[in-house]
């Protein structure tokens, strides 16, 4: 099998932490989605990305994988000697897991549960624990009692709320279906108790929330950003925000700067009682690559009228 470097797909240190690794993921998951990005290149990528998180964010599966040593480079040809696996405490029956490499199957196959019924919004699953694409799956462990697995969800069901279909399948090889009413105002690291029918175990799930391509999180706030044109930041204007839940009609104020932010109070993440976090649209002044005749001649003439300086307070 050919070897995979995980940390070379990411692109950080071997000595990287658990915050750097899963900066390191958000950024490159939000650069390939296949929301954003279409090409298929990207979605072979986007795969990767994910295998590899989806092996460095978890400490015992980094601890084992991280046991190969530093003399392997990728793509080389990795046959390790006999009972070296077990002595790792790899296991190397396979799982068929979905859109994972054989290198993958081949240490981690059977580490995990997947499947599911219900996809997630904006097509994205498999990030942060999910073993597949497009379903809605959670990863768990089972021994001794109770199952502890994690679950990801997007930001959108965060907001509004949500229903999932999902199927937890142990080391044993048991496949449970279970239903998951996610709450509105569900957030990262919220977890959530599934009592098991007789004869079954309770299963504790750990929410994860989803990169998105538009939107990040703080808390219950939302953060977005809010592309506007020259003569948008210079004159002012109403411009249509599309949030979670709809969309508004937001005032940019004039002479706005790229890097400000405009709080809409009230239409982020749901808190215990009723209320909501805000949402910060980051002004980014965004300037045409391309003009026609008249546009540059419109441009021309400002530039020849006008005494702005931009370097003056440099």
């Amino acid at each position: 099998m050919k070897f995979r470097d995980y940390y070379e797909v990411l692109g950080v240190q071997r000595t990287a932490s658990p915050e750097e690794i899963q900066k390191a993921y958000r950024k490159l998951a939000r650069k390939f989605h296949p929301d954003i990005n279409k090409t298929k290149e990207a979605e072979d990528r986007f795969k990767e990305i994910n295998e590899a998180n989806e092996v460095l964010s978890d400490p015992e599966k980094r601890k084992k994988y991280d046991t190969l040593g530093a003399n392997w480079k990728a793509g080389q040809e990795f046959r390790p000697p006999p009972g070296w696996e077990k002595a790792a405490g790899f296991d190397f029956n396979g799982g068929g897991m979905n859109g994972f490499s054989d290198f993958f199957e081949a240490f981690f196959g059977n580490a995990a549960a997947f499947g599911g019924t219900s996809g997630f919004s904006g097509g994205f699953s498999g990030g942060f624990g999910g073993a597949g694409f497009g379903g809605g799956a959670a990863r768990g462990r089972r021994g001794p009692e109770p199952v502890e697995a994690e679950f990801e969800i997007s930001i959108e069901d965060a907001v509004n709320g949500a229903t999932k279909q999902i199927q937890l399948r142990d080391e044993s090889g048991k496949t449970r279906a279970l239903t998951v009413k996610i709450p509105a105002g569900t957030t990262e690291g919220t977890k959530m108790k599934l009592g098991g029918k007789k004869g079954e175990s309770d299963v504790y799930l750990k929410v994860r929330l989803a990169p998105h391509p538009r939107y990040s999180v703080s808390q219950h706030d939302l953060i977005v950003r809010l592309p506007v044109a020259p003569w948008e930041a210079a004159l002012g204007a109403k411009v249509d925000l599309q949030l979670p839940d709809g969309s508004i009609k937001l005032s940019v104020p004039a002479g706005c700067q790229s890097g400000g932010k405009l709080r809409v109070r009230g239409r982020g993440l749901p808190k215990k009682g009723g209320e909501r976090g805000d949402v910060l649209a980051e002004i980014k002044v965004v300037v045409p690559t391309k003009l026609s005749d008249s546009e540059r001649e419109i441009y021309e003439k400002l530039a020849s009228v006008s005494r702005f300086n931009p370097r003056s307070a440099a």
